[in-house]
């Protein structure tokens, strides 16, 4: 059985695990506090959910807020990179001890698990977070999950927990992904409008379905916004997962969204294996090869990219880097592996294979990208 509708999502048999995504500005509210009444109708929901024979891991933001307060640091921690990471690592104990009280009040163990951008790109690093959540959920377990934001630097950071969300779910091969915002989901346009119109459906996340976002967080507490959000979704579309953006502010959330079907569902419009959705959900690249027409047109036929159909590149990598793969018009085609270091790329740009070993002085590879390392976007 397949998800098609919002309902689906409290049916085991369509959703058997499902990840939950908690925003600060939901935890908190307007007060800077806590807000305890809104959890426990939420973490109620989660236990009647696990009653019903659903397995939940929960992707929870708030540490930086929690520690900031408990600080006393203004901005709300994040006026620098230094108060963040303080807030973070005593937010951090205040959130896991919070989830931690409220689950094991329906009888539920919480577990925390903190990640950083690095554990879910290193691929061998990745299937050890994927094999703690599975384990994790055998043994009965609530994962509580939350990016790592006492370690974490600009560089190696996911930024919002939408996108960390969606690959949570690759990693634990969950059936779908609820974010709650605050907001019933995607409008055509700026949900201020009065004649904006929800989308209850949306199959495929296309340039025009991105034009209707906005990356903006309204509440000045989140990290994301709408433009996260549709990340997230392409994200888990590409492992076969389907995503919904549902109201977050409302007392027993997941009865009202899914139950009045209220919100927006992505459906997946792909399953690409578990590798290729690993790689196709990466976030951070090392660099960009820009290849020709017919090239882009023989890598959407399944083609191995050839070093005879780039025309440029940009950035610095080595062998096994994660690069971007543009047209000439900048539009993205594919990520992948690639097989060369930048410097070697750039030599033998353009250049059939048989010119390769005078080039570059050793035997050539079969192709730049093979097309078992590389994902079309």
């Amino acid at each position: 059985m397949t998800i098609r509708r919002l309902t689906d999502l409290a049916d085991p048999a369509t959703a058997h695990r499902i990840v939950l995504k908690v925003g600060s500005a939901l935890l908190f509210g307007s007060s800077g506090k806590p807000d305890r009444a809104w959890l426990a109708t939420l973490v109620a929901e989660i236990a009647e959910a696990r009653q019903r024979g659903q397995q939940v891991i929960v992707v929870s933001s708030g540490a930086i807020a929690l520690g900031a307060a408990k600080l006393g640091l203004p901005k709300r921690g994040r006026g620098s990179l230094a108060d963040a990471q303080a807030a973070a690592a005593v937010g951090q104990i205040a959130l896991a001890g919070l989830w931690s009280e409220l689950l094991e009040g329906h009888g539920l163990t919480a577990a925390q698990l903190l990640l950083t951008l690095e554990d879910l790109e290193d691929r061998r690093r990745y299937l050890n977070a994927a094999a703690t959540l599975g384990r994790l959920l055998k043994a009965g377990a609530v994962p509580v999950v939350n990016e790592n934001d006492s370690v974490a630097t600009a560089e190696i950071r996911f930024g919002d927990n939408d996108r960390l969300a969606a690959r949570v779910a690759q990693a634990a091969r969950a059936d779908a992904v609820m974010l709650l915002s605050d907001v019933d989901g995607l409008y055509d346009r700026d949900p201020r409008q009065p004649d904006a119109t929800l989308l209850p459906l949306v199959e495929g996340v296309t340039e025009a379905v991105h034009a209707m976002a906005s990356g903006k967080s309204g509440s000045g507490l989140g990290s994301g916004g709408m433009t996260s959000k549709l990340q997230a979704a392409e994200i888990a579309s590409r492992a076969g997962i389907a995503l919904a953006i549902v109201n977050g502010t409302h007392r027993a959330p997941l009865a009202r969204a899914l139950g009045g079907e209220i919100g927006t569902l992505f459906l997946p419009v792909r399953r690409d294996g578990a590798r290729k959705a690993w790689l196709g959900g990466r976030l951070r690249m090392k660099g960009t090869l820009t290849v020709d027409a017919g090239c882009a047109r023989a890598l959407c036929r399944g083609a191995s990219l050839l070093a005879s159909g780039v025309t440029g590149v940009d950035g610095e990598f080595v062998r096994g880097d994660p690069v971007f793969v543009r047209d000439q018009q900048g539009r993205p085609v594919a990520q992948g592996l690639t097989e060369y270091a930048s410097s070697e790329v750039a030599a033998i740009k353009g250049r059939r294979t048989e010119e390769h070993q005078a080039l570059l002085g050793y035997a050539p590879r079969a192709a730049v990208i093979h097309h078992d390392q590389l994902v079309l976007l």
